[in-house]
């Protein structure tokens, strides 16, 4: 069988025709303009390319899985767009829909860093930070979906009076430890920035997030994919300082010396999402 995969990302949407990883017949990556424009583009890609049996989809959101829609978006022009139905309409195919971090945790348990795991967090760090993943071998659903990027963190003022970027909490995890916060606390992009006083303040606030994230779902693994986790200097001081803010509490390997090995990159990469999106179609016993 062949399936389609989106990627349905704030900035771009990735398209793909294929079955895993290993076999992406078609890719193709569409910037994320207005909804017409968007969802056109991309029902074009999969109308000029061979015939697929379902699609999956993994989108920014906030989404509503029943509808099939974008909602409360911040994202100018796109809150509740529904583009479920308008796949469907134009394509006459199942369309399977999540958000794009529990499409990318699909991925990562079929195919990459948490094959045989049934419950593990899966984070990503970009533009803003979303979170998503698996519990007894679910995919986390509930009220709505988790939220990671907008649970509260501690934020001592006296030393980062930054207010925060998200439109409506501030300094939620999103609001001081996203890329759009490092660009509006630095004035510069996170590839442009180095030092220890940049890379410790982001990697403290992550940490605080990811200690939240293991008190609650206690998970077996996380993941932590995004743009800004692509600097070399982040991953490992947000593995010391869980480590340490974890203070020896959990008596287990993994929040100890076993730390490199539980708090990972995705094996996916960045195709983590798109991928994922396929085995959402797949899921979906399309075909």
């Amino acid at each position: 069988m062949t399936y389609g995969g989106i990627e349905a990302g704030g900035t771009k949407w990735v398209c793909a025709i294929g079955d895993g990883p290993d076999e992406l017949h078609e890719l193709t990556t569409i910037p994320t303009t207005t909804p017409a424009e968007t969802l056109g583009a991309a029902t074009g890609f999969f109308q000029q390319n061979g015939k697929i049996v379902g699609i999956g989809v993994g989108s920014f959101g906030p989404v509503d899985l029943e509808r099939g829609s974008i909602t409360t978006t911040p994202k100018a022009g796109w809150a509740n767009t529904d583009v479920v139905g308008a796949l469907r309409a134009a394509l006459d195919v199942p369309v399977a829909f999540d958000t794009d971090v529990n499409a990318a945790a699909l991925g990562e348990q079929r195919w990459g860093a948490a094959v045989g795991l049934e419950t593990f967090s899966y984070i990503t760090v970009g533009t803003g930070i979303g979170g998503g993943g698996m519990a007894n071998g679910r995919l986390m659903h509930g009220l709505l979906h988790p939220e990671f990027g907008h649970i509260r963190i501690p934020h001592d003022r006296a030393s980062d009076p930054f207010d925060g970027v998200c439109p409506y909490h501030g300094d939620c995890f999103e609001g001081l430890a996203s890329g759009d916060a490092i660009r509006a606390r630095w004035g510069k992009r996170p590839e442009e920035l180095s030092g220890d006083e940049v890379w410790d303040l982001e990697a403290g606030y992550l940490a605080l997030g990811l200690l939240n994230i293991i008190g609650v779902l206690s998970p077996q693994r996380i993941i932590v994919g995004g743009g800004v986790m692509k600097e070399p200097l982040l991953l490992p001081r947000v593995r010391r300082r869980v480590v340490e803010l974890a203070a020896g509490y959990f008596d287990v390997p993994e929040l100890s010396d076993g730390i490199d090995e539980y708090i990972v990159p995705p094996a996916l990469g960045d195709r983590a999402g798109v991928v994922g999106a396929l085995e959402l179609a797949r899921a979906n016993g399309s075909g």
